[in-house]
């Protein structure tokens, strides 16, 4: 790896609870180039707060802290709002979960592509529905200009889905975050939504973190893959050396995903106390 797009030393989030304050991310540190890097784990492992604390999109009570959190030469952690403003989308875009609650239900789809290019530049009106049109093409969705102008309701939970990519795409930033960009998606639309990423990322040079819990899909989009339990990473290694892992965690984790053989009577349940970093959920 070249010289890192992001680096990221000891960082932690954490949550005040009535018992006391709780780490929900634990120091973790890694860095990161132009690749796409898989973040695995289960729910509540702290991936989707290591994607929002990047984008310092985590709000009070919550605390973030980091020794070093730097993108592309810029200390994130020495950055204002008004900074961080100019960053989001221009520099660094995430994709959410769920369009039905990412997309704005009164502003049409072409609306809301445009707003994430103009938020950032000023472009005259005819090449910004031009780029809009172009967005929408990118992202395999046929008759753009229909498509444009129909509302959030109007649409599939899979061309939701590549709106969203199209609005986070369309500013062409450095760095996507995908934070389980396929969840809501039956597995048919799932491949074809992760496609359109994976050539848009790649064709484009840009750096992705893709956050999921399926280790399968990270292993085949991915270039690297961190695992990571109760807020802390327990391993790292190439996409390609997934099912070679050595980590009990990582181990039980690849154990109990179902195959398409499957002879099993059932499925393995995780032992959490088969290692002692930590872990538990």
């Amino acid at each position: 790896m070249s010289v890192p797009l992001l680096d990221v030393e000891n960082l932690t989030v954490t949550f005040p609870t009535a018992s006391g304050p709780v780490d929900v991310v634990k120091g973790i540190s890694f860095s990161l180039g132009r690749e796409r890097l898989g973040i695995v784990g289960e729910s509540g492992s702290g991936k989707s707060m290591t994607g929002r604390a990047i984008l310092k999109l985590i709000r009070k009570p919550g605390r973030v802290t980091a020794d070093e959190m730097v993108f592309d030469g810029i200390d994130l952690t020495a950055q204002s709002e008004r900074d961080m403003r100019r960053l989001r989308g221009a520099r660094i875009s995430m994709v959410m979960q769920d369009p039905k609650f990412s997309l704005n239900p009164v502003m049409t789809v072409g609306e809301q592509i445009a707003e994430a290019l103009v938020t950032h530049k000023k472009l005259p009106r005819r090449e910004l529905r031009a780029r809009v049109l172009s967005m929408l093409e990118a992202v395999r969705i046929n008759e753009p200009e229909r498509v444009a102008k129909l509302y959030p309701h109007e649409v599939s939970g899979g061309m939701g889905q590549r709106i969203m990519i199209a609005m986070m795409l369309i500013p062409e930033p450095d760095l996507l975050i995908a934070d389980e960009p396929t969840s809501a998606l039956d597995v048919s639309v799932q491949a074809q939504v992760l496609d359109i990423i994976d050539d848009l990322v790649t064709g484009k040079g840009m750096g992705l973190i893709l956050i999921s819990h399926d280790l399968n899909l990270v292993a085949r989009y991915c270039d690297r893959i961190l695992v990571m339990n109760s807020g802390e990473i327990v391993e790292s290694c190439k996409a390609g050396d997934l099912h070679n892992a050595t980590h009990p965690y990582t181990r039980g984790l690849i154990a109990a995903m179902p195959r398409m053989d499957e002879d099993r009577e059932e499925l393995p349940v995780l032992d959490h106390s088969a290692w002692t970093t930590g872990a538990g959920t």
